[in-house]
């Protein structure tokens, strides 16, 4: 008679889950903080837990980089589905654009470490373009369907302006000053005629020709 595996057996236990996840947090902070090279035991002590769970769950330090790199990117993708539902279209879009800028701040000391699983990865660069693509194409097609962003935009203009914008993270002020960028290149795609809001919540009316 052939095994059939348990329930325990086909499903990791809550509680390695959850040392899981505490791990990913804890290696998020402590690479932001340290850089690429910051110790993987202060990593394990952030999360409480010992250096063997962190070595059961991410074998490698480019595991455990990677393995980050997948969660930051699938929140982000999280987040789009959520603002499908939520406000304004070109809002939606702003807002998400947006929080592209808060998830780079918050990356400076981790850009190494990341960089290195992306290019060590081509799986891994695949799965990031294609995730982040299709939330901010969901997004734009709602923008557009809604007559609220011109339709001569691609998902992939986004990205690479929003790239572009964010060049300089390693410059004293530069969140402050791409945030703005964001707002007036959302602006700038705005169909002629609508009334533009900025992130502050102050409506302004296009200018009139």
């Amino acid at each position: 008679m052939e095994h059939q595996p348990s329930e325990t057996e086909r499903k990791p236990r809550a509680d390695a889950l959850r040392n899981r996840e505490r791990l990913l947090e804890a290696a998020k902070a402590v690479f932001s903080a340290g850089g690429a090279e910051a110790s993987l035991d202060a990593v394990a002590k952030r999360a409480g837990v010992g250096i063997g769970t962190l070595y059961r769950h991410f074998p490698t330090r480019e595991s455990l980089f990677e393995a980050v790199y997948r969660r930051e990117v699938q929140q982000l993708w999280e987040l789009a589905e959520q603002l499908k539902g939520e406000g304004a279209p070109v809002d939606a879009l702003r807002r998400w654009l947006r929080s592209n800028v808060e998830f780079v701040a918050t990356k400076k000391g981790m850009s190494a470490a990341l960089a290195l699983a992306v290019h060590r990865s081509s799986d891994l660069h695949a799965y990031t373009l294609d995730r982040l693509t299709r939330a901010v194409g969901a997004l734009l097609d709602r923008a557009v369907a809604a007559g609220e962003i011109r339709s001569d935009v691609s998902p992939e203009d986004l990205l690479r302006a929003l790239v572009g914008m964010c060049y300089m993270h390693d410059q004293p002020g530069w969140q402050a000053s791409v945030m703005r960028l964001v707002d007036v290149f959302v602006d700038g795609l705005r169909v002629v005629g609508k009334t533009k809001k900025t992130a502050s919540g102050r409506r302004r009316p296009a200018k009139r020709k």
